[in-house]
């Protein structure tokens, strides 16, 4: 399996222990882990062409991915 960049860890690669925390005590946060984890997947087998999609759904996608980090990080902020 290929490498699927934007994982939270190397976005957040100060914060691994706090994430690994938070998924496991704070149900919200868990789940837009979840999700974000299920979009930069989809994200990345559109760039790869295993699911293509137009330009238009891949940026809109992004777009998702980009405010659920923006969420997570506001999250990490606020408990570190």
């Amino acid at each position: 399996m290929s490498h699927t960049p934007h994982e939270l860890v190397e976005e957040f690669p100060d914060s691994v222990d706090q994430i690994r925390a938070l998924k496991a005590s704070d149900p919200h946060f868990a789940r837009l882990a979840d999700t974000y984890h299920e979009l930069n997947r989809q994200i990345h087998r559109m760039e790869t062409d295993l699911e293509p999609a137009s330009d238009a759904a891949q940026a809109e996608l992004r777009l998702k991915r980009l405010k659920l980090k923006d969420e997570i990080y506001a999250r990490l902020k606020a408990e570190g």
